[in-house]
């Protein structure tokens, strides 16, 4: 039996999905759409109920498991901002070395506060994420 996708792609109502946001992360949220959309040129989308994606990409492991996900995007919570930069698999130390307070896991870059970081670096981190990922596979704006 074919493992149901749980996270697909909707258009976003900025103005109703940032009143769903908790008012502590609400104007960061707001700051993070326009980053990510002055940094990648492309419209937000909904991915599930609290990720925001800019652009997308299909898969396929040697495996045969598919699928479909965000090229890069975030997620306000309640204790961190998720950034997504997705699994290139590129080394971004230099670049992380200059943004501020943050930890990092594979593909997802947590951040406390969004003016604890420098937003340039955040954008070119979000282009260069982009760039690794486009060089495993095709990424399209929507």
């Amino acid at each position: 039996m074919a493992k149901e996708v749980k996270t697909t792609s909707a258009p976003l109502d900025r103005d109703a999905w940032l009143a769903g946001v908790d008012p502590k992360r609400r104007d960061e949220a707001a700051r993070l759409l326009d980053l990510f959309t002055e940094a990648t040129g492309w419209e937000p989308r909904l991915w599930g109920p609290s990720m925001v994606g800019f652009g997308r990409y299909a898969y396929r492991y040697a495996s045969g498991h598919s699928g479909e996900s965000l090229a890069t995007g975030f997620s306000p919570r309640k204790a961190e901002l998720s950034i997504y930069l997705m699994p290139g698999g590129g080394d971004f130390g230099a670049i992380l070395s200059q943004l501020g307070p943050h930890r990092m896991t594979t593909g997802c870059l947590y951040i406390k506060r969004l003016d604890t970081v420098d937003e340039a670096v955040l954008r070119e981190l979000i282009r260069a994420g982009l760039e690794d990922l486009a060089r495993q596979w095709p990424v399209q704006p929507v």
